[in-house]
């Protein structure tokens, strides 16, 4: 069976739609764009059946649509005819289709990668895994790949009607993530970038990100949000997702610069978040096209 990606899997008791909903509730989600360094846990955050290793894993932006349907299984936009059924698949899917394009030797494109997920174990969500920030050229890379991907974010997240998921390691000096950094550019007032910050469970000893976490240090409007995801040695060991989820609980709940605010922590608490109906701006309610590099946004639809 398909196995959903863990920021994206709710009860199938709380989904407020039908297999084929009203068009009153077909209003699409935004698109989420997650951006961080190239290793600070991101793809943990978005998901377990992406691919995973050293160096830049994401070399082309990967734009995730979650339907939710009945049946479950997976399609690509470059290959709508094969329905995938397996994750193992899709993942090998979209490294043979990022090396087609850019090569075996860790070359980048801006060309997106399209993939949609039907199961009934998601809500509406349009997600985006962009090229993790990378000041180092390695492999066949440009010696500029720092601007390239710079560039290549920044088309993704300058639209008003994308939420941006800035996420950065527990061990990083906030004031030094580029992921902030760069979501402050195109979002000043920061109504639409949510913090993320990974890694909590491997931070030295004595040390902890409670005032990180309390909104303290470098307050945004959304506050941040821990998450512990599971570990490539995890990944690996087959751990199952909801033995995942109860660590990262059992982790909160008996850390004890946590424990206060266990409740607004962790990967359940973040999907909350992403899956409310609406926000503030009314660009957020903006559709958001799942198969081009982003462009402007059209008006909201009308009720």
């Amino acid at each position: 069976m398909l196995c959903c990606a863990r920021l994206c899997r709710v009860p199938p008791r709380s989904l407020p739609w039908l297999p084929k909903p009203p068009a009153r509730l077909c209003r699409k989600r935004p698109g989420i764009a997650c951006l961080g360094t190239a290793r600070p846990g991101q793809l943990g955050v978005m998901g377990d059946f992406l691919p995973r290793g050293s160096g830049i894993v994401t070399r082309r932006p990967l734009i995730l649509q979650l339907i939710f349907s009945k049946t479950e299984y997976a399609e690509f936009l470059h290959c709508k005819s094969k329905k995938f059924t397996d994750f193992d698949e899709v993942r090998q899917e979209i490294e043979a289709e990022t090396d087609r394009v850019t090569g075996t030797n860790k070359g980048i494109s801006p060309i997106p990668i399209n993939l949609r997920v039907y199961s009934p174990h998601v809500l509406n969500l349009t997600l985006i895994d962009l090229p993790g920030i990378t000041k180092v050229p390695v492999g066949d890379q440009p010696q500029d790949i720092e601007f390239q991907i710079r560039d290549m974010i920044l088309q993704f997240i300058a639209r008003e009607s994308s939420l941006i998921l800035a996420v950065t390691p527990a061990n990083m000096d906030l004031a030094n993530s580029d992921a902030l950094k760069m979501a402050k550019e195109v979002d000043p007032q920061g109504l639409r970038t949510i913090g993320v910050i990974t890694k909590l469970d491997l931070m030295d000893e004595g040390t902890d990100a409670r005032d990180v976490l309390e909104n303290k240090l470098l307050p945004l409007r959304r506050g941040y949000i821990g998450v512990v995801n599971r570990s490539q040695k995890d990944i690996d060991g087959k751990k199952d997702i909801r033995a995942a989820l109860a660590a990262e609980r059992k982790f909160f709940l008996s850390h004890p610069a946590y424990r206060h605010m266990a409740d607004r922590m962790g990967t359940p608490h973040l999907q909350k978040v992403l899956n409310q109906p609406c926000w503030p701006s009314p660009s957020l309610l903006c559709s958001f096209s799942p198969i081009s590099v982003p462009s402007s946004s059209p008006p909201p639809p009308s009720n």
